[in-house]
């Protein structure tokens, strides 16, 4: 749980000497570039949560990796880390950077839970709701869960709303165990 609130931290202070540097976009973009590399790459990750290791050699691998496709900006608030020896931390951070970043934006990320994958026209349907509930710009994340069995999880922020097959078949089975 620390580690959340210490990712928080850094992605707050991070954010906002990007938008101090007017970069938040460019920021945003290669935190997005660092999350979809470390979960790609699990070996990445353990190297990166791994005690033994040395601080250079992280340090090394991560410019290796980065230094071509990320901004000064990011590459500093890498060193950050590792200065900080909170590397173990940086795939979380480069999450919550991208969660704050949309706040900012205004945009709200939609999680909605279906049994099959969402076709264009559901999708849109969905975008267009969420702006009408919320009266913000949102992006999709489809979650595929074939337990649901049909209907849908939607999830905006604190609120969720389970018109799935499965949640209507459990309340009747509540209905009549009473």
């Amino acid at each position: 749980m620390s580690g959340t609130k210490a990712a928080l931290r850094y992605a707050k202070a991070i954010l906002n000497f990007a938008v101090e540097q007017n970069k938040e976009d460019t920021v945003n973009n290669d935190m997005l570039l660092i999350v979809n590399t470390l979960h790609e790459s699990k070996d990445l990750q353990q190297m990166l949560k791994n005690p033994i290791l040395k601080n250079n050699l992280k340090k090394e691998t991560l410019k290796a990796i980065f230094s071509s496709s990320v901004s000064p900006l990011t590459i500093s608030s890498i060193h950050l880390l590792i200065d900080n020896n909170r590397l173990d931390i940086l795939k979380e951070v480069a999450e919550k950077y991208t969660i704050i970043y949309d706040e900012l934006k205004g945009k709200e990320i939609a999680k909605i839970t279906t049994a099959i994958p969402l076709n264009a026209a559901l999708n849109n349907q969905v975008l267009d709701k969420v702006k009408e509930i919320t009266g913000k710009q949102a992006t999709i994340e489809n979650i595929i869960n074939p337990d649901i069995l049909g209907g849908f999880i939607l999830r905006i922020g604190d609120v969720q709303y389970d018109a799935s097959i499965a949640n209507k078949l459990q309340s009747l089975k509540r209905q009549f165990e009473n």
